[in-house]
Protein backbone atom coordinates (compact mmCIF):
# COMPACT_ATOMS: atom_id res chain seq x y z
CA UNK A 1 0.00 0.00 0.00
CA UNK A 2 2.88 2.07 -0.11
CA UNK A 3 3.35 2.82 -3.55
CA UNK A 4 -1.08 2.70 -4.85
CA UNK A 5 -2.69 4.86 -3.60
CA UNK A 6 -0.23 7.68 -5.77
CA UNK A 7 -0.22 5.26 -8.36
CA UNK A 8 -4.05 5.08 -8.94
CA UNK A 9 -4.36 8.71 -7.98
CA UNK A 10 -2.45 10.12 -10.90
CA UNK A 11 -0.26 11.67 -8.29
CA UNK A 12 2.76 8.95 -9.22
CA UNK A 13 3.38 7.55 -12.89
CA UNK A 14 4.63 3.93 -12.51
CA UNK A 15 6.16 1.96 -15.39
CA UNK A 16 6.97 -2.15 -16.04
CA UNK A 17 10.75 -3.03 -16.37
CA UNK A 18 11.25 -6.13 -18.43
CA UNK A 19 12.63 -5.73 -22.12
CA UNK A 20 15.81 -5.31 -23.02
CA UNK A 21 17.34 -5.20 -26.13
CA UNK A 22 18.19 -8.54 -26.88
CA UNK A 23 15.38 -9.90 -24.80
CA UNK A 24 12.12 -8.72 -26.29
CA UNK A 25 9.83 -11.53 -26.89
CA UNK A 26 12.04 -14.06 -25.14
CA UNK A 27 11.99 -11.92 -22.43
CA UNK A 28 13.01 -14.48 -19.99
CA UNK A 29 16.80 -14.53 -21.51
CA UNK A 30 17.31 -11.05 -19.71
CA UNK A 31 20.82 -10.24 -18.93
CA UNK A 32 19.74 -7.31 -15.97
CA UNK A 33 21.52 -9.09 -12.27
CA UNK A 34 20.56 -8.92 -8.86
CA UNK A 35 23.13 -9.51 -6.34
CA UNK A 36 22.15 -10.17 -2.91
CA UNK A 37 24.66 -7.58 -0.80
CA UNK A 38 23.28 -7.64 3.08
CA UNK A 39 19.55 -6.70 3.31
CA UNK A 40 19.71 -5.24 -0.39
CA UNK A 41 20.00 -6.74 -4.25
CA UNK A 42 22.60 -4.36 -6.19
CA UNK A 43 21.45 -4.50 -9.65
CA UNK A 44 23.79 -4.32 -12.99
CA UNK A 45 22.17 -3.88 -16.54
CA UNK A 46 20.02 -1.95 -18.82
CA UNK A 47 16.42 -2.32 -19.54
CA UNK A 48 14.97 -1.28 -23.33
CA UNK A 49 11.55 0.04 -25.16
CA UNK A 50 9.94 0.98 -21.31
CA UNK A 51 6.95 2.46 -21.34
CA UNK A 52 6.41 5.50 -19.03
CA UNK A 53 10.29 4.67 -17.99
CA UNK A 54 11.56 8.19 -18.69
CA UNK A 55 8.86 9.87 -16.12
CA UNK A 56 8.12 7.04 -14.01
CA UNK A 57 8.02 7.72 -10.28
CA UNK A 58 8.44 3.92 -9.40
CA UNK A 59 9.17 1.38 -11.53
CA UNK A 60 8.40 -2.82 -11.05
CA UNK A 61 11.61 -3.74 -12.77
CA UNK A 62 12.90 -7.89 -13.33
CA UNK A 63 16.38 -9.02 -12.98
CA UNK A 64 18.01 -12.23 -12.90
CA UNK A 65 18.40 -13.51 -9.36
CA UNK A 66 20.15 -16.82 -10.18
CA UNK A 67 21.77 -16.95 -13.43
CA UNK A 68 22.18 -20.87 -12.51
CA UNK A 69 18.63 -22.10 -12.67
CA UNK A 70 17.38 -25.05 -14.33
CA UNK A 71 15.23 -22.91 -16.35
CA UNK A 72 15.79 -19.26 -17.58
CA UNK A 73 11.86 -18.49 -15.76
CA UNK A 74 12.67 -19.89 -12.36
CA UNK A 75 15.76 -17.54 -11.90
CA UNK A 76 13.80 -13.84 -12.38
CA UNK A 77 12.71 -12.05 -9.12
CA UNK A 78 10.47 -8.61 -9.49
CA UNK A 79 11.69 -5.82 -7.53
CA UNK A 80 10.00 -1.92 -7.08
CA UNK A 81 12.61 0.87 -7.60
CA UNK A 82 12.20 4.33 -7.41
CA UNK A 83 13.12 7.12 -9.31
CA UNK A 84 15.54 8.76 -6.77
CA UNK A 85 17.48 4.92 -6.24
CA UNK A 86 21.19 5.79 -6.61
CA UNK A 87 22.60 3.74 -9.39
CA UNK A 88 19.13 4.09 -11.67
CA UNK A 89 19.37 6.29 -14.59
CA UNK A 90 17.23 6.96 -17.71
CA UNK A 91 19.77 6.85 -20.59
CA UNK A 92 18.00 8.30 -23.78
CA UNK A 93 14.02 8.62 -24.64
CA UNK A 94 13.48 6.83 -27.83
CA UNK A 95 12.02 8.96 -30.91
CA UNK A 96 9.32 6.59 -31.84
CA UNK A 97 7.56 6.50 -35.36
CA UNK A 98 4.09 6.61 -33.45
CA UNK A 99 2.41 6.97 -29.61
CA UNK A 100 4.61 10.15 -28.90
CA UNK A 101 2.56 11.18 -26.41
CA UNK A 102 4.07 8.31 -24.44
CA UNK A 103 7.57 8.99 -23.63
CA UNK A 104 9.60 5.35 -24.12
CA UNK A 105 13.54 4.94 -22.58
CA UNK A 106 16.42 3.06 -21.99
CA UNK A 107 17.13 2.57 -18.56
CA UNK A 108 20.57 1.68 -17.15
CA UNK A 109 21.36 -0.06 -13.77
CA UNK A 110 24.74 0.93 -12.11
CA UNK A 111 25.33 -0.53 -9.15
CA UNK A 112 21.29 0.17 -8.53
CA UNK A 113 20.82 -0.76 -4.30
CA UNK A 114 17.31 -1.83 -4.02
CA UNK A 115 16.76 -3.34 -0.53
CA UNK A 116 15.48 -6.44 0.16
CA UNK A 117 12.00 -5.75 1.20
CA UNK A 118 11.09 -4.51 -1.88
CA UNK A 119 10.61 -8.10 -3.06
CA UNK A 120 7.70 -8.01 -4.89
CA UNK A 121 6.19 -11.68 -4.56
CA UNK A 122 8.86 -13.95 -3.66
CA UNK A 123 12.37 -14.00 -4.62
CA UNK A 124 13.16 -15.92 -7.94
CA UNK A 125 9.54 -15.95 -8.63
CA UNK A 126 9.03 -12.73 -10.77
CA UNK A 127 8.12 -14.82 -13.77
CA UNK A 128 4.46 -15.49 -11.36
CA UNK A 129 4.07 -11.94 -11.02
CA UNK A 130 4.41 -11.06 -14.72
CA UNK A 131 2.04 -13.87 -15.33
CA UNK A 132 -0.46 -12.74 -13.29
CA UNK A 133 -1.76 -10.02 -14.91
CA UNK A 134 -0.43 -10.52 -18.47
CA UNK A 135 -4.00 -11.72 -19.93
CA UNK A 136 -5.87 -9.16 -18.05
CA UNK A 137 -3.25 -6.62 -19.76
CA UNK A 138 -4.09 -7.95 -22.79
CA UNK A 139 -7.80 -7.59 -22.80
CA UNK A 140 -6.98 -3.88 -21.60
CA UNK A 141 -4.33 -3.09 -24.04
CA UNK A 142 -6.95 -4.46 -26.76
CA UNK A 143 -9.36 -1.78 -26.28
CA UNK A 144 -6.94 0.27 -27.22
CA UNK A 145 -7.20 -0.17 -30.79
CA UNK A 146 -11.29 -0.11 -30.69
CA UNK A 147 -10.44 4.11 -29.94
CA UNK A 148 -7.99 4.69 -32.95
CA UNK A 149 -10.48 2.86 -34.95
CA UNK A 150 -13.77 5.05 -34.20
CA UNK A 151 -11.81 8.25 -34.67
CA UNK A 152 -10.50 6.65 -38.27
CA UNK A 153 -14.42 6.00 -39.10
CA UNK A 154 -15.17 9.22 -38.07
CA UNK A 155 -12.86 11.29 -40.05
CA UNK A 156 -13.23 9.10 -43.08
CA UNK A 157 -16.50 8.70 -43.19
CA UNK A 158 -17.47 12.39 -42.86
CA UNK A 159 -14.73 13.22 -45.29
CA UNK A 160 -16.15 10.69 -47.91
CA UNK A 161 -19.91 12.29 -47.77
CA UNK A 162 -18.23 15.99 -47.97
CA UNK A 163 -15.66 15.78 -50.11
CA UNK A 164 -17.21 16.19 -54.38
CA UNK A 165 -15.37 14.69 -57.66
CA UNK A 166 -17.25 14.22 -60.87
CA UNK A 167 -20.11 16.32 -59.17
CA UNK A 168 -20.94 13.90 -56.40
CA UNK A 169 -19.51 12.67 -53.37
CA UNK A 170 -17.14 10.33 -53.20
CA UNK A 171 -18.43 8.17 -50.29
CA UNK A 172 -21.61 7.42 -52.97
CA UNK A 173 -18.75 5.50 -55.73
CA UNK A 174 -18.80 1.36 -55.26
CA UNK A 175 -15.41 1.41 -54.27
CA UNK A 176 -15.66 3.88 -51.83
CA UNK A 177 -18.59 2.53 -50.10
CA UNK A 178 -16.96 -1.07 -50.17
CA UNK A 179 -13.89 0.29 -47.96
CA UNK A 180 -16.70 1.97 -45.51
CA UNK A 181 -18.55 -0.48 -45.17
CA UNK A 182 -15.09 -3.24 -44.41
CA UNK A 183 -13.77 -0.12 -42.11
CA UNK A 184 -17.42 -0.01 -40.22
CA UNK A 185 -17.57 -4.14 -39.87
CA UNK A 186 -13.97 -4.32 -38.79
CA UNK A 187 -14.42 -2.02 -35.85
CA UNK A 188 -17.81 -3.54 -35.04
CA UNK A 189 -16.53 -6.75 -34.63
CA UNK A 190 -13.62 -5.80 -33.12
CA UNK A 191 -15.60 -4.02 -30.68
CA UNK A 192 -18.20 -7.16 -30.24
CA UNK A 193 -14.72 -9.48 -29.09
CA UNK A 194 -12.79 -7.41 -26.77
CA UNK A 195 -16.54 -6.80 -24.86
CA UNK A 196 -17.41 -10.25 -24.70
CA UNK A 197 -13.74 -11.15 -23.48
CA UNK A 198 -13.97 -8.39 -21.20
CA UNK A 199 -17.34 -9.05 -19.98
CA UNK A 200 -15.86 -12.96 -19.33
CA UNK A 201 -12.77 -11.51 -17.25
CA UNK A 202 -15.56 -9.51 -14.81
CA UNK A 203 -17.10 -12.54 -13.93
CA UNK A 204 -13.77 -13.92 -13.47
CA UNK A 205 -13.25 -16.30 -16.79
CA UNK A 206 -9.49 -15.83 -18.00
CA UNK A 207 -9.19 -18.09 -21.07
CA UNK A 208 -5.77 -17.36 -22.29
CA UNK A 209 -6.52 -18.33 -26.13
CA UNK A 210 -9.08 -15.33 -26.14
CA UNK A 211 -7.54 -12.70 -24.31
CA UNK A 212 -5.05 -13.02 -26.73
CA UNK A 213 -6.82 -13.34 -29.35
CA UNK A 214 -8.99 -10.00 -28.58
CA UNK A 215 -5.51 -8.44 -28.75
CA UNK A 216 -4.58 -10.21 -32.14
CA UNK A 217 -7.94 -9.40 -34.22
CA UNK A 218 -7.93 -5.75 -32.71
CA UNK A 219 -4.98 -5.04 -33.54
CA UNK A 220 -4.76 -6.63 -37.30
CA UNK A 221 -8.02 -4.94 -37.79
CA UNK A 222 -7.30 -1.09 -36.28
CA UNK A 223 -3.95 -1.30 -38.72
CA UNK A 224 -6.22 -2.00 -41.85
CA UNK A 225 -8.84 0.66 -40.97
CA UNK A 226 -6.35 3.52 -39.96
CA UNK A 227 -4.24 2.71 -43.97
CA UNK A 228 -7.95 2.38 -45.18
CA UNK A 229 -8.67 6.08 -43.58
CA UNK A 230 -5.69 7.21 -44.99
CA UNK A 231 -6.66 6.32 -48.66
CA UNK A 232 -9.88 7.53 -47.82
CA UNK A 233 -8.65 10.98 -47.52
CA UNK A 234 -6.41 10.39 -50.54
CA UNK A 235 -3.91 13.77 -50.78
CA UNK A 236 -4.81 14.66 -47.71
CA UNK A 237 -4.25 11.63 -45.76
CA UNK A 238 -0.95 11.88 -46.24
CA UNK A 239 -0.33 15.45 -45.16
CA UNK A 240 -0.38 16.16 -41.49
CA UNK A 241 -3.14 18.64 -41.65
CA UNK A 242 -5.06 15.77 -41.00
CA UNK A 243 -5.02 13.71 -38.42
CA UNK A 244 -5.47 10.12 -40.10
CA UNK A 245 -1.54 9.77 -40.37
CA UNK A 246 -1.39 9.87 -36.78
CA UNK A 247 -3.86 7.06 -36.43
CA UNK A 248 -1.71 4.97 -38.74
CA UNK A 249 1.81 5.52 -37.13
CA UNK A 250 -0.16 5.29 -33.65
CA UNK A 251 -2.00 2.09 -34.76
CA UNK A 252 1.22 -0.10 -35.74
CA UNK A 253 2.66 0.12 -32.23
CA UNK A 254 -0.42 -2.30 -31.23
CA UNK A 255 0.64 -5.38 -33.49
CA UNK A 256 4.34 -5.06 -32.37
CA UNK A 257 4.58 -3.81 -28.28
CA UNK A 258 3.47 -6.38 -25.48
CA UNK A 259 4.31 -9.41 -27.54
CA UNK A 260 4.34 -9.50 -31.86
CA UNK A 261 1.64 -10.14 -33.53
CA UNK A 262 3.52 -13.83 -34.36
CA UNK A 263 3.72 -14.69 -30.52
CA UNK A 264 0.18 -13.86 -29.78
CA UNK A 265 -0.58 -16.02 -33.00
CA UNK A 266 1.96 -18.78 -31.32
CA UNK A 267 0.34 -18.36 -27.76
CA UNK A 268 -3.04 -19.06 -29.22
CA UNK A 269 -1.85 -22.39 -31.41
CA UNK A 270 -0.22 -23.88 -28.13
CA UNK A 271 -3.46 -23.62 -26.10
CA UNK A 272 -5.30 -25.23 -29.25
CA UNK A 273 -2.66 -28.01 -29.29
CA UNK A 274 -3.19 -28.60 -25.05
CA UNK A 275 -6.72 -28.80 -25.39
CA UNK A 276 -6.74 -30.91 -28.50
CA UNK A 277 -4.11 -33.22 -27.89
CA UNK A 278 -5.19 -34.22 -24.27
CA UNK A 279 -8.46 -35.91 -25.95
Amino acid sequence: MKYLPKLCSGEHIGALAMSEAEAGSNVVAMKIKADKDGDHYVLNGTKFWITNGPDADVLVVYAKTDTKAAKEHRGITAFVVEKNTPGFKIAQKLNKLGMRGSPTGELVFEDCRVPAENILGELNKGIYVLYSGLNLERVVLSGGPLGIMQACCDTAFEYVHNRKQFKQPIGTFQLMQGKIAEMYTMLSSSRSYVYAVARACDNGNYDKKDCVGALLYSSECVVKVASEAVQCLGGNGYINDYPTGRYLRDAKLYEIGAGTQEIRKLVIGRELNTMYMQK
